[in-house]
This record gives C-alpha cells, structure tokens and sequence, in this order.
C-alpha cells in the first residue's frame, strides 16, 4: 500500500482498502475524500472506454482537468468484467478488500454476477455502496438522470432564483456532491464502523434525490408553517429581507449581507450611513422591498473594493462575492491548505483538518487507466506471466 501522510500510521484510514468502480463526478470525488485521508483506493475501469470522465470537458494534457482533479491518491486497475477471468480478479480483490464503491445503474452488478449479495459470501465485512439517482428501489429507480432533475424533484431546484424569474440552475452540483458524493463518504463510514465491531458489511443505498430532499430544511420548515413553499426569492433566505442577500457595488461585482442577527445588521447600517433603516432588519412585503432598494442604492455608489475596505474593518457579515480564480488567492483559503499543487495542476486540498494529521503531497490521478494493475494483481499473487497474459487476452 502506498503511504500519503508523512507518519502512515496517523493516517487516520490507512490500512483501509477501498475498489472504486465509479466514474464521472459523484463516485471518484466520494472515494477521493478517503483517500485523502489514508484508505488505499484502487480505481477500476473498464479495458473499454473506461472513465469517461478523462475526456469530458477541458483537457489538461493527457487527460481532462474534471479526471485529475477528483482522481488524486489512487491506484488504477483495468479489469474487463464481461469477462469470467475479470469477474475472478475483482472476486479476489474483494477477498481483501474493505469497501466497494459502484454507481451503475441498478440491478448492473448483480447481472455481472457481482452484487453485494455474491460479493458478501466471499468477505462478509464487506461494504457495498451504490450510488445512484433515485436509489435502488421505488418507481424512478430505473430512470435516468442528471443533476438537474435529481434537485427537481427534490423540491431545491424550485427555491433557487431571484423573485419573478424562473428556477436557476446552480454550478455547484448539489444533488452529484452532497448526495453522491458526501452522503456516500457517510454512509460507507457509518457502515465501515459497524464492519469493524460486528464482522458484518452492509449494502449503501446511496440516492442523490434523497439527500437532496433530505437537507431542504427551510423549505419544508415554511410547508410545515403555511402549507407552502413562499415564491422563489421572496424567503428569508433568498431575498425577501433587507439584512440578507447579495447587493451590486458600483462596478458591477456583489456583496454578500448575511446580518441575519439584529446586532448585526444594526452595524451594517451604520457602516452604509443609513442607521434609518435599522428598524427594517426583517421587514418583509412593500416595507422590504423598499429597504432593499435604500440599501441596493447605498452599495452602488462604491466598487466592490471600496465596500471591501469599510466593512473588513467591520465584524457584521458583510463580505464581497469573489469568482473563483480570487478564491483561489484568498488569503483565508490558502492559510487553511485549501489550494495545493498536484502534479502540476492547481486542486482544492482535503476539506476537513484533522489534529495531528497533516496529508503529504498528493498523488496525482493516475495518468493511464490500468498503470498500476502490475503492483495491484502481484499483491495478489499473480506472476509475471500470469499477468502478461491476462493483458493479451484483454482481461486487463
């Protein structure tokens, strides 16, 4: 197993082994979260056109900026699993394995011969997880999807927009990363530690709209208070107060007002030079469409540097609403490791900072699929002219 903390054994998942048949987005991110943190992930594909994720979008080299940046830290195996000889191998990793991470569509493993029910005779600690849209069971688990929909129907796509205009499609995947990929991260640890006191794996049903629908909290407080969702934008949450929201500077930028606390926006006030308005913090109606406009007239005499200036200085919420390639030089982000350098290529480091754990340099995605299938099949006991001749029937 390679190392990727400076004291392996502070690694606070060494020791884990992981197989990540996943592709795309949701899946590799999931098991790129463990192996950041120590676990030995062993990324399989097919001897096809295997992660697809290696030339969707824009390219960095050999492969696309999308592939390398979720794909760190792991080792590559190449494995054709229409193949009995494939099904063997990945048979004999499970053997020795702690997770298996997939995210076919239902029912595509078990036609391989591979599902969690044959897989778990073999190493009952096993944790299988899926990752799909709508999950392995119900009316939609068969359907396709995206993103887009998986939020539809989740009732969160509807509440994201300005008041009067149509739902906004957001950049930020929330079905794809906080469904499949950080309600997978949960599931597999929460079952991984019920594997190391009961000797017994579990299957994860991972659903992106479920987790999705899962975090929709002020939407369903506001159905549980008035039977309904309010109009997009006219919330507390997006728009319909004055204390909180995004304001245009004189440049065209935004600042970002989250002085939701009375002390807070009684500040803000001050700092615009409009204390008048301070007893319109929650004012919601024609009251609060006025106040917004009185304070959307303030930000705009100003650049967004200018504001900038006055209120950090000013400890009220009020900050400026960066584009990426300044978040990218922020001084806050860059103190905590949030930008590192991975062979070359610019990548958000690990999210969550562990005491006494400090990650090494990262490894870069694997370049080919299938460069380390030589380490990972002699781990396995396989010989060189085992190996070799898997490779010329394809298997691998």
């Amino acid at each position: 197993m390679t190392a990727i903390a400076s004291d392996a054994s502070r690694a606070p998942l060494a020791g884990l082994r992981i197989l990540d048949l996943t592709r795309l987005l949701p899946g590799p991110l999931a098991t790129q979260h463990l192996a950041d943190y120590g676990a030995e992930v062993i990324k399989i594909e097919d001897t096809g056109a295997g992660d697809y994720a290696r030339t969707l979008g824009a390219m960095g080299g050999e492969n696309s900026y999308l592939y390398q940046i979720v794909n760190r830290n792991k080792k590559s195996l190449r494995l054709d699993l229409k193949q009995e000889a494939g099904k063997a191998l990945l048979r004999r990793l499970v053997a020795k394995a702690d997770g298996l991470v997939e995210g076919f569509r239902p029912g595509v493993m078990d036609k391989l011969g591979v599902g969690y029910e044959a897989l778990a005779e073999i190493n009952p600690r096993l944790v299988f997880c899926s990752i799909s849209g709508y999950g392995q069971t119900g009316p939609y688990a068969l359907r396709a999807g995206h993103d887009i929909n998986y939020i539809g129907y989740a009732g969160v796509l509807d509440q994201i927009g300005t008041a009067g205009g149509p739902p906004a499609v957001p950049n930020l995947q929330i079905g794809d990363l906080l469904g499949g990929t950080m309600a997978a991260v949960t599931g597999i640890l929460v079952a991984l530690l019920e594997a190391r006191t009961t000797g017994r794996g579990r299957l994860v049903d991972v659903s992106m709209t479920d987790a999705a629908f899962a975090h929709a909290i002020f939407p369903l407080i506001e159905v549980l208070a008035h039977g309904g969702v309010r109009p997009r934008g006219e919330d507390l949450l997006t728009g319909g107060v004055p204390c909180y929201g995004v304001y245009q500077t004189a440049d065209g930028r935004y600042m970002a007002v989250g002085a939701l606390e009375e002390k807070f926006w009684q500040m803000t006030c001050d700092a615009l030079g409009r204390p008048d308005l301070k007893p319109l913090h929650l004012a919601t109606g024609e009251a609060g469409a006025r106040a917004r406009a009185e304070v959307q007239a303030v930000f705009r005499t100003r650049t967004q540097a200018e504001w900038v200036a006055v209120f950090d200085g000013v400890d009220c919420c009020v900050t400026p609403v960066l584009q990426l390639e300044e978040s990218l030089r922020n001084p806050q982000l860059r103190a905590r490791g949030m930008v590192r350098d991975v062979g070359g290529v610019t990548q958000f480091g690990p999210p969550v900072r562990l005491a006494g754990f400090e990650p090494a340099m990262p490894r870069p995605a694997p370049a080919s699929a299938g460069d380390d299938g030589d380490e990972v099949l002699a781990a396995l006991g396989l010989d060189a002219t085992e190996i070799a001749g898997l490779r010329d029937a394809g298997v691998i």
